[in-house]
């Protein structure tokens, strides 16, 4: 009989959604920090924090940014018609984040904002100082991915980044991770740090229209994982569902294995969207 253990032992595969109370919480910031030419990484807490619960890497949370002239702002509660805020305010602007990192003993949770574009998010969080306060709800649910495939494909622009940066950190040693992530140019980068075996690709849109660079890199690049790989890809959300049709259609991964989602959209705002087909 062969002593040769296999490199990954054989593991369940199975992708699990999980469903998780969902609750509002005004949070405080406590520091804030410009992590690259285009990432500005903000630590938040506060009592509301207890009980928060992330379990999958590209879970997201809605942020409740104040409207101008306010500093505290609070979450609209739901009525039969919708979104109610109180005494007839101007609600909050809203969008998705990645909860980049929730640290239950120090009672933090790290988003990282990924400044790409004009918007409400955007300016709040270039300008946050400690002591300010947003909104946050959720996250509405999880989806579990297991840590054993051989091979994890990681593709996505700054807005995904967060996601693959966390994704990296729980990867175990033993399987590898094939990165493919677009950013403005080298100033743009960061450093992304895994005990799995990294092959990272930053490409430099260098002015080029959002995803081209991404999708031709991603057509050009070595993918092989043995037939036990899974993939994920979060950019903008006409490249995304390119993306998806090339692994699934010419690369033939498993479709149950691939997530592709559309994290923002070219002339539309708070968009989140997964392209499954």
């Amino acid at each position: 009989m062969s002593s040769v253990q296999p490199l990954v032992p054989p593991l369940d595969r199975a992708v699990t959604r999980v469903r998780h109370e969902l609750k509002r919480r005004k949070l405080e910031v406590r520091r804030s920090e410009r992590i690259s030419r285009s990432m500005v990484r903000l630590v938040l807490g506060g009592d509301d924090l207890a009980g928060f619960v992330s379990l999958g890497f590209d879970d997201h949370v809605k942020i409740f940014i104040p409207p101008p002239g306010a500093t505290e702002p609070w979450p609209p509660s739901s009525g039969p018609e919708g979104a109610v805020v109180p005494g007839g305010a101007e609600p909050p602007a809203m969008r998705d984040f990645t909860p980049r990192k929730y640290d239950a003993e120090a009672g933090e949770l790290t988003i990282d904002f990924a400044l790409h574009e004009a918007g409400p998010a955007t300016a709040w969080a270039a300008n946050a100082r400690p002591g300010d306060f947003l909104g946050v709800g959720g996250p509405r649910g999880s989806m579990v991915v297991p840590t054993g495939f051989r091979l994890h494909v990681l593709i996505g622009d700054e807005t995904a980044i967060p996601a693959i940066a966390r994704r990296l950190e729980e990867l175990p040693s033993g399987v590898g991770a094939r990165v493919v992530a677009e950013v403005e140019g080298p100033g743009h980068e960061l450093n992304l740090s895994s005990d799995a075996e990294i092959e990272l690709t930053w490409v430099h849109r260098n002015g080029r229209p959002a995803g081209q660079a991404l999708l031709e890199a991603v057509r050009s690049a070595d993918l092989t994982g043995g037939g036990d790989v899974y993939a994920w890809a979060a950019c903008e959300s006409s490249i995304a569902k390119l993306l998806r049709t090339h692994l699934v259609d010419e690369r033939r991964f498993d479709p149950k294995r691939v997530k592709a989602a559309g994290y923002w959209k070219r002339g539309a705002a708070a968009i989140h969207e997964v392209h499954e087909g």
